[in-house]
């Protein structure tokens, strides 16, 4: 068994060389946003190792507004869903679903993606292993009614034409009590292709660790976190903060500072551990805070838990 589990630790480390790998790529000006919730308590948006971590389902439903004082300013909204397969493999296995929209100015991308996560107990220490991989499809539109300029420039009319792609995502991550080493590789498509028409190449890599100080049901529990994230042509962006839950998970504070010089700030209530809402806001700098008029996010998370159904004793 330990002869095994030094297999699986290796296997961790040789995965998370690869991310590293993924650092060394030319940067440029630029910034990239992800959603709030991702932080903690949907990580399975930035990560599909984390799809069906839990027992039951879990339902996210998402919607966030960016820099509204600037005219086309991004409007993003998600659903998501993941699930435990308690009957199947000893409740190894996780499937999600995870749908995403975003309009910026012209364009209009709508993600709709399929997630399969193994998740490998290790012996001592509460260790786990986590590896996640979503797939599905990216559609990409102009919105032709909005265009101001030529209506006939051909190529807005090409962009439209091509069809919807395939994509993906890959993600593992490492549990060891409190510790958490997580990394994701998403948009694999565009990490394997480059896609000349494309309007912004997206995240290429993404990596986080935390460790949780206290337990779930203390009165106080804090989950420190360090995530690194870049995308092609994009300077890489570093956060760091923490997340308070106080008093059984019956409130929730989250703090981020982001390298772009950017703070994200969150609070959320948890009524009877039935619904999870929570709302977030990013600051911009004091610079651009008039003009831009900042970032909100609204989360709700729903968990359902299902009631296990009694297996006959095995003969």
């Amino acid at each position: 068994m330990t002869i095994n589990n030094n297999i699986y630790r290796w296997i961790a480390i040789a995965v998370l060389a690869v991310f590293f790998l993924a650092i060394s790529h030319p940067q440029a000006k630029a910034q990239l946003v992800p959603m709030a919730s991702q932080y903690y308590e949907n990580e399975y948006l930035g990560n599909p190792a984390f799809a069906g971590m839990d027992k039951g389902i879990r339902v996210n439903l998402a919607t966030r507004n960016q820099w509204k004082a600037l005219p086309g300013s991004p409007s993003t909204q998600s659903l998501s869903a993941d699930y435990n397969l308690e009957n199947v493999n000893g409740g190894k296995v996780g499937t999600g679903l995870n749908i995403y929209s975003d309009k910026a100015g012209l364009i209009r991308r709508t993600r709709i993606m399929g997630s399969y996560a193994y998740h490998l107990p290790l012996s001592g220490n509460n260790q786990q292993l986590h590896f996640g991989l979503s797939l599905g499809v990216m559609h990409e539109r102009l919105d032709y009614g909005a265009l101001v300029g030529d209506p006939t420039d051909i190529s807005a009319e090409r962009f439209n034409q091509r069809k919807s792609f395939l994509d993906g995502d890959f993600g593992m991550a490492y549990i060891q009590d409190r510790l958490t080493i997580q990394g994701a590789l998403p948009n694999m498509k565009k990490l394997l292709k480059k896609d000349i028409n494309t309007t912004v190449d997206g995240s290429s890599f993404y990596m986080a660790f935390s460790y949780k100080i206290g337990r779930e049901l203390d009165l106080i529990c804090i989950e420190p976190k360090f995530a690194f994230r870049g995308a092609r042509d994009i300077n890489n962006l570093w956060d760091i903060g923490t997340n308070i839950k106080f008093s059984n998970n019956a409130i929730y504070l989250m703090g981020m500072y982001h390298s772009s010089r950017s703070s994200t700030f969150g609070l959320g209530v948890n009524y009877q551990d039935k619904v999870l809402i929570q709302g977030y806001y990013t600051d911009q700098l004091a610079a651009q805070r008039l003009d831009t008029g900042g970032s909100f996010e609204i989360n709700l998370q729903v968990p359902i838990v299902l009631r296990n159904r009694k297996r006959d004793p095995m003969p």
